[in-house]
C-alpha cells in the first residue's frame, strides 16, 4: 500500500470513530460508555503518563488525521467526540494516554465552549488544546505503561 493510501486509511479511521463517538454521545447515556475512555485517574498524573519518543510522535500524527477527519465530515464534530475516536486509536496502537473532560470556572463562563475535552500524554496536550483557565472534572487513563 503506497504512503498515500496509509495515510488516507488513517483518515477515514479517525473518521469512523469520530462518527462512532457522535452516536454514543446522542444516543447513550453517559455511564454506559464512560468505561471506554479509561480508567479514573489523578488529574496531574506526572511521569505515570510519560510514554516513549516513537509514541509521542505516532499519537501527534494521528491526532493530526482526527483533526483533518473532523473537519471533512458533515456537522460539527466536538471535543468529546474527537478525544473518544482520539482514544479508541490510541488503544488500538497500545499508546498511553489521558483523556481530560473539564469546565470553565464558574467566573469564566458564558459562553459556547464552557466544557471541553482533549488527550495527553508525555504532559502535553496533543488534541484539544484549547486556553483555558480549566477545571478538570474527570481525568482518565488509558493505555499501556511501555516506554
Amino acid at each position: 500500500m503506497s504512503q498515500t493510501w496509509r495515510l488516507r486509511a488513517r483518515t477515514a479511521e479517525a473518521a469512523l470513530e469520530i462518527i462512532r463517538a457522535r452516536l454514543l454521545v446522542a444516543c447513550v447515556p453517559f455511564a454506559r460508555w464512560r468505561d471506554q475512555l479509561g480508567a479514573t485517574a489523578d488529574p496531574h498524573p506526572g511521569d505515570d503518563n510519560r510514554i516513549s519518543e516513537d509514541d509521542l510522535a505516532e499519537a501527534r500524527r494521528l491526532a493530526r488525521h482526527v483533526d483533518r477527519a473532523a473537519t471533512r465530515l458533515p456537522g460539527e464534530s466536538k471535543c468529546l467526540a474527537r478525544a473518544m475516536a482520539m482514544g479508541r486509536m490510541l488503544r488500538r496502537r497500545a499508546i498511553s494516554h489521558t483523556v481530560v473532560i473539564a469546565a470553565r470556572p464558574d467566573a469564566a463562563r458564558g459562553g459556547d465552549d464552557d466544557l471541553h475535552a482533549w488527550i495527553e500524554a508525555s504532559g502535553l496536550i496533543l488534541l484539544g488544546n484549547l486556553p483555558g483557565p480549566w477545571a478538570r472534572l474527570l481525568t482518565l487513563h488509558s493505555g499501556s505503561k511501555r516506554r
